[in-house]
């Protein structure tokens, strides 16, 4: 478990673990003394000043990375179409991470179907541009045929819970980066992971890691449950309060 990254999507710290996250400084600088990564989300919603990157890669150790979610305008507004001035302005934004950039995340909407020449057009761009990690959360049955673009241009596919599509209770694509999404379960986005369901996914991460750089990032925020279920795959002998 060394070797994987657990974290959040968001660092925000709910009260009930706050002991957990002791020490001066933001809710960031805090987060990162215990969590080795985060998922910034907001950047889905609306662009964040390079200086404000800038400023939250001063705030956390060396070893620290972020995932930063591809703005809307990208994948839902233009819908991979013509991307190449959208992606240079978010580009120029999150590079202000610096070597904590640790992958982009580009989540697809669920109306959005798999067309081979627009994929391979937008992963071009892309790769033109970025040559970290990335990793493609679709959501519409037919990105399972996107598995040899996917290969070709180096992008992984997240597992997710809840599923989506039949290729997505196991990470997919390139092989060299593994990326697992939990949104909660029973309750999405609220409930809690059990006990068991826990130690079988810290198994499953241990596993993968031994070829793969390994995240895995809890969203399931709405309620603070992310929080607990971090710690609790990382430091199972805290037992931090469900």
């Amino acid at each position: 478990m060394d070797r994987v990254r657990v974290g959040c999507a968001g660092w925000s710290l709910p009260r009930e673990y706050a002991e957990h996250f002791t020490g001066d400084g933001t809710h960031l600088q805090r987060y990162a003394l215990r969590l080795r990564c985060v998922e910034i989300n907001s950047s889905f919603y609306r662009p964040h000043r390079p200086q404000t990157y800038a400023r939250w890669a001063t705030s956390v150790p060396d070893d620290f990375r972020f995932s930063v979610k591809v703005p809307k305008r990208i994948t839902h507004v233009q819908r991979l179409h013509d991307c190449a001035q959208a992606l240079d302005e978010f580009l120029a934004q999150c590079g202000q991470l610096g070597d904590k950039l640790g992958c982009l995340l580009v989540q697809m909407p669920p109306s959005l179907g798999f067309e081979v020449q627009l994929a391979e057009d937008f992963f071009s761009c892309l790769r033109e541009r970025f040559a970290g990690h990335v990793v493609l959360e679709p959501r519409h049955a037919s990105w399972v045929q996107a598995e040899s673009i996917l290969q070709a241009h180096r992008i992984a596919q997240a597992a997710v819970d809840p599923s989506r599509i039949t290729t997505d209770t196991s990470p997919g694509g390139w092989c060299g980066f593994r990326y697992w999404r939990l949104h909660g379960s029973p309750r999405i986005y609220h409930d809690a992971y059990g006990a068991d369901c826990l130690a079988r996914l810290r198994q499953l991460l241990a596993e993968a890691a031994t070829h793969a750089e390994v995240w895995c990032i809890f969203d399931n925020t709405a309620s603070g449950a992310a929080t607990g279920d971090a710690l609790r795959i990382t430091t199972p002998s805290e037992n931090p309060p469900l």
